[in-house]
């Protein structure tokens, strides 16, 4: 991963701030951008609940995960000025989340065991057979891509073919995305096995350079965007109809999920000690993955800059 120092000259208020639900971008020189994670955790398409370390526990091992994949596909990171900063390339994103699936599970509308439990039997152009338990392995990881949601919309589950007879993606760029997105999965699986866990299924996001490469964008295999279990007593806990042991933001979903929010209107206010496990799971996540220890950073960006994304309580 190329270092640099793009952030040396710096004229506020920086252009073209875009606001996500976890991070803040802002326009650099040289088709860059500079990405800020927050602490802010999305579910069912809404913010939930800000969660200490997050943000950095996110941006870092994004790019940890970024640099294991380099062989498979390009990546969107120039450097990390920061804990809770990246730049990297002004990508175009497509206009397709591309989620790939290993475990029949999950909780929102366009999971495969909501539709499953709801009776379809054809999901995302895959058949499957009656039976079926929940957060049982699937025979092979599929993709499962949905319509990027706007304002709030849960995204409409889709094809592989439907993507590209839409005019979503091009079917060169689509086997390319198809290919990484598949490999990506394999290299996570296989990265989580050998540190003691499983990845049930993770969403990728992928862009296209200026130059016209495809990238593989945003954030990958983190707590936020994978579902990762303890993978010592996953089959154990399977049998006893239990939910598998996760390090992710699972605890969350299912508290919400209880008392039925499905990211309609103001979220509930949650019992401290889920957010408190939830920050916990994903440190823990960070070290078993990257056989690290977790250490929260200072901030060196330029302090003007630093000033003006606290006032803004961007971080």
């Amino acid at each position: 991963m190329q270092t640099v120092e793009p952030l040396a000259d710096i004229t506020l208020p920086l252009p073209d701030r875009r606001v996500g639900k976890v991070r803040v971008s802002y326009s650099l020189a040289n088709s860059t951008r500079l990405f800020v994670t927050t602490d802010r955790l999305s579910a069912f398409d809404q913010i939930v609940a800000v969660v200490p370390y997050k943000g950095q526990v996110l941006n870092q091992l994004a790019a940890w995960w970024f640099a294991q994949t380099a062989d498979i596909i390009d990546n969107h990171i120039i450097s990390l000025p920061d804990p809770n900063a990246t730049v990297a390339v002004a990508a175009t994103p497509l206009p397709v989340e591309v989620v790939v699936r290993g475990v029949m599970t999950g909780s929102t509308s366009t999971s495969l065991w909501k539709q499953y439990e709801q009776g379809k039997r054809s999901i995302y152009g895959y058949s499957f057979a009656d039976g079926i338990t929940k957060n049982t392995l699937l025979p092979k990881p599929i993709i499962t891509p949905t319509s990027k949601g706007e304002d709030g919309a849960h995204d409409e589950p889709l094809t592989c073919e439907e993507v590209v007879s839409r005019g979503l993606v091009d079917s060169a760029t689509w086997n390319i995305v198809q290919d990484a997105a598949l490999a990506l999965f394999q290299r996570g699986q296989e990265v989580a096995k050998k540190a003691g866990l499983l990845l049930a299924d993770t969403k990728y996001e992928f862009g296209i350079h200026p130059d016209g490469r495809v990238l593989i964008i945003d954030e990958m295999h983190t707590p936020d965007s994978s579902r990762f279990w303890e993978l010592s007593n996953y089959h154990e806990r399977l049998a006893a109809g239990k939910e598998p042991e996760s390090l992710d933001k699972e605890p969350i979903r299912l508290a919400l999920d209880a008392v039925g929010y499905r990211g309609d209107g103001e979220p509930p206010l949650l019992d401290p000690s889920v957010v408190d496990a939830t920050t916990a799971r994903y440190i823990k996540a960070f070290e078993r993955i990257t056989a690290a220890t977790f250490i929260p950073g200072e901030y060196p960006i330029q302090p003007r800059l630093m000033q003006a994304l606290e006032k803004a309580q961007l971080l």
